[in-house]
């Protein structure tokens, strides 16, 4: 693999329902408005008819493609990949506005040849205030980056899939997503959120030495519709991440599978427990609260795990 100043940059993004019209066309204006072009933007729709003649009708400066391969954002992924022509892909959710030096920050990190891909910073962005009792540390049940990870560029065992980029050629090689571990409306897959991470560990296998790289200076704010920021939704979202992780292990094996959960639990999750006890002690209840989410959102995906990966 080769750094160079050279490469050129395919933005990819899929997209599936209506209801993200708006946030859809945010996503490609600001594409468009990249400190450094893109080379193309393909917005490929998933089994939607009506979003498809909507999206060629209306979204003039992109090129819009049909998933050509299984239903679900596994098989959306990969038709965006086989038309793309930069030796880059970077891939952007549907529901999320990049800033203006997206590319350019995750560009830089292939001047080291020995970088597979990069992921940058999410940030949520809230219809309605962020719930109160709702812990930065959990903001992977809403897609987004958590409180705990890097501050700084640093290597990551994966990033994450709103806002993630990949040598074209390392895609290719380590043969695409395994849709196993995808999400597909109406399949029961293995898990619905490891898709990014099982390909991020086998590609990595697959090049020893290489390694992915997280670097914050490249972010994206992710829209965070009403309804994520229910008890209800962050219960449903951590019985998912352990059901995933459960199914990651099986296929991937633990030191791989877990090895950054290991450290989110020994060490992250500590602390905030730690600093929100505190802040309750000192009046503020709220801290109580997020305090009780910490330890809630720990038991159910603890349990989910155990029990898809142990129980019959």
């Amino acid at each position: 693999m080769q750094g160079s100043g050279s490469d050129t940059i395919s933005v990819i993004i899929c997209a599936h329902t209506l209801d993200r019209w708006a946030t859809l066309c945010a996503a490609v204006a600001s594409v468009a408005a990249q400190t450094r072009p893109a080379l193309e933007t393909l917005v490929v729709i998933d089994g939607n008819d009506e979003l498809e003649r909507r999206a060629r009708l209306e979204l003039a400066v992109v090129e819009v493609l049909r998933n050509a391969h299984g239903a679900g954002l596994s098989g959306a992924r990969q038709t965006g990949a086989d038309r793309a022509r930069g030796s880059i892909l970077a891939f952007l959710d549907d529901d999320a506005v990049a800033c203006a030096n997206w590319l350019e920050a995750l560009a830089a990190a292939y001047a080291d040849p020995l970088v597979l891909g990069a992921g940058g910073l999410i940030e949520p962005s809230w219809q309605r205030s962020e719930p109160a009792w709702f812990p930065a540390e959990f903001n992977w049940v809403i897609g987004c980056t958590y409180a705990g990870m890097p501050s700084e560029t640093a290597r990551v065992r994966n990033p994450i899939g709103a806002n993630m980029s990949m040598r074209a050629e390392v895609l290719a090689a380590a043969g695409g997503f395994d849709s196993r571990f995808g999400r597909a409306p109406g399949a029961k897959p293995l898990s619905g959120t490891a898709e990014e991470t099982e390909f991020s560990i086998r590609a990595a296998r697959a090049n020893p030495g290489h390694h992915w790289i997280y670097e914050p200076r490249a972010r994206v704010r992710h829209d965070v519709p009403a309804q994520r920021g229910t008890m209800r939704y962050f219960a449903r979202r951590c019985v998912v991440e352990g059901t995933a992780k459960a199914s990651l292990t099986a296929v991937a094996g633990a030191d791989d599978g877990l090895r950054s959960e290991r450290a989110y639990v020994r060490s992250v999750l500590p602390r905030a427990l730690t600093r929100e006890l505190g802040r309750g002690i000192r009046g503020d209840r709220r801290g109580f609260a997020r305090a009780g989410a910490i330890v809630a959102g720990l038991t159910i995906t603890t349990a989910a795990y155990v029990r898809a990966r142990w129980l019959p």
